[in-house]
């Protein structure tokens, strides 16, 4: 039974979908000091050159050879530039599901890509690799994240009280922790079901035209 995720790149209408390059750090970089992703995500913070290194060079690359998953930089199809990260962790490959993860650089938001993106990685996975399961675990105040789940057909399962880390910004410019509750989200195959197209119904972008 395959246990480790091909090493593909998955294209959209407007996106590239990819492993991480060292010609994406500096990007990378800005993108992971981000306020919102410092809040939202247990990076570390401040994220430093070396933090990138580490991920471009070893984290990212050995979720998919150790099967935990896999890491995907979002790029813009026209200027290459570094627009997001979907990944997915977690990974079972006896039930076939997995966690997945997304966030957006703050020049790129309000393009719709994280939806894009993640619809078409949900494609992908339910459609080439026969996935049977997605998750999806949002902090109960990030709505923004919320609203990509509910746009790629997810189903709101439950709340785990009390069970994500997030931080806030103190009056010194500082960060301090807070406990939040999370909300769990599950897509399956079915789901998918029209969704692209009622995306492009609405004005946005039917997500997958090609993977390799």
């Amino acid at each position: 039974m395959t246990t480790t995720f091909p090493d593909v790149s998955i294209s959209t209408e407007r996106l590239v979908l990819r492993a991480f390059e060292t010609a994406d750090i500096p990007a990378h970089i800005e993108m992971m000091n981000d306020e919102l992703i410092t809040a939202w995500t247990p990076v570390p913070h401040p994220y430093t050159r070396e933090d990138a290194d580490q991920w471009v060079a070893s984290i990212a690359p050995a979720e998919r050879v150790a099967g935990r998953g896999i890491a995907f930089a979002v790029t813009e199809f026209l200027t290459q530039r570094l627009v997001g990260i979907v990944r997915l962790r977690r990974t079972n490959w006896h039930a076939l599901s997995t966690e997945m993860a997304y966030v957006t650089a703050p020049w790129a938001r309000g393009e719709g890509y994280a939806t894009e993106s993640a619809l078409a990685v949900a494609q992908w996975l339910f459609r080439d690799q026969k996935f049977e399961r997605i998750e999806v675990r949002t902090p109960a105040d990030n709505t923004a994240s919320q609203q990509v789940a509910q746009k790629i057909g997810c189903i709101s399962e439950g709340v785990l009280r009390n069970a994500w880390i997030a931080r806030t910004q103190t009056e010194d410019g500082g960060w301090t922790d807070i406990r939040t509750d999370l909300i769990v989200w599950g897509l399956l195959p079915e789901d998918l079901e029209g969704v692209a197209e009622q995306m492009a119904d609405a004005g946005g972008y039917a997500s997958f035209t090609d993977w390799n």
